[in-house]
């Protein structure tokens, strides 16, 4: 012990320490040869025959915290309880027999015996790699207790009963899960796809340009030449030339400016010219900000049809009332009875 480091002796002192319950200047002094170590148990002989109950004058020694560990890690391997082992360990039963110890372990593994299975077959034809296929294979068997199939290619493994450490080499090893600790199974194995879906789906959004606005082009377009050819061949009915000395009574203003000129009989010019007219034109610019419904049914739209239909009706009955209903003076009369003071 002489050419090992102080430090890496003090580790191996502090380790056996706290696996053994001793304090660890007990230990360092053992590995120094100042005072013999006990008698250390062979690890071979204790996996194959069960550890002796240790005296009660030791187990009290140990802690309890590692004591109850041991006895859970021990009743987990030989499937036993853990209070008859704690029992064994603290020296109040005696211990059972080592060789019924691996008789759950050896009737849960399935032996190998089933049906034989091409997995480079389904490989190549699932797309999924034949290790994960075996895996899944042998999970299923031993999920259901059915024998796990025969892989074509493989040598089927020996009877468990003829060769037991054959048999315990071919079964696939299963680390131990610590108590407490959750596992996740593999269910299924989904072929990897494309990760963009392309559907050709129909829509109802297209662009501005060149969609919309060519339409409304060619619109323009039309409209354009049908009211050149229009203008070519059919004179518009123009009035004479402006006499100031003989005004025509009632004077009326084009039919598009009639609204406007019926509202000055009511109201002020400054109310009538400026005001309502800013107001209803102001109440149109502000709908699509006060209505942001993006449906187009009207049952969904009836606030933006409320405002709409107020402005069109109040601008269409004033230009009726202007048209037909003021005679001379721009005086109110009815054109029934005294006929239209109006040049369509």
């Amino acid at each position: 012990m002489a050419d090992i480091p102080e430090h890496i002796l003090r580790r191996s002192a502090e380790a056996r320490a706290k696996a053994e319950g001793r304090s660890v200047e007990e230990v360092l002094a053992e590995l120094k040869g100042e005072q013999p170590a006990p008698p250390a148990e062979s690890p071979v002989a204790s996996s194959q025959s069960p550890e002796p109950a240790a005296p009660s004058g030791e187990a009290s020694k140990i802690p309890e915290a590692l004591l109850r560990r041991t006895a859970e890690a021990r009743a987990k391997k030989e499937g036993r309880s853990v209070d008859e082992v704690m029992a064994e360990l603290t020296g109040q039963a005696p211990a059972a027999p080592a060789a019924a110890a691996p008789a759950p372990a050896a009737a849960a593994a399935p032996a190998a015996s089933g049906p034989v299975r091409d997995l480079d077959a389904e490989a190549e034809k699932y797309g999924v790699p034949s290790d994960l296929l075996q895996r899944a294979m042998i999970a299923r068997a031993r999920k259901d207790g059915k024998p796990i199939p025969q892989i074509a290619g493989q040598a089927a493994p020996p009877p468990a009963a003829a060769a037991p450490a054959a048999a315990a080499a071919a079964a696939p090893a299963v680390a131990a899960v610590p108590e407490g600790v959750r596992t996740q199974r593999l269910l299924t194995v989904v072929k990897a796809g494309a990760i963009q879906q392309v559907k050709a789906e129909p829509t109802d959004k297209v662009n501005v340009w060149p969609h919309l606005l060519a339409i409304e082009f060619v619109a323009l377009m039309a409209c354009t030449a049908f009211l050149i050819v229009f203008s070519t061949f059919v004179d518009a009915p123009l009035l004479e030339f402006a006499n100031f000395n003989e005004q025509p009574n009632p004077s009326k203003a084009p039919w598009y400016f009639l609204g406007l000129q019926e509202l000055l009989s009511y109201f002020d010019p400054q109310v009538a010219g400026v005001l309502l007219p800013g107001f209803g034109l102001g109440g149109l610019a502000i709908i699509p900000y006060i209505d942001r419904n993006p449906s187009v049914r009207p049952s969904d739209r009836k606030l933006a049809i409320m405002i709409f239909t107020f402005f069109v009706m109040s601008a269409g009955i004033l230009t009726i009332f202007g048209s037909f209903f003021r005679g001379p003076g721009f005086n109110f009369t009815f054109p029934w009875v005294d006929g239209l003071f109006f040049d369509f």
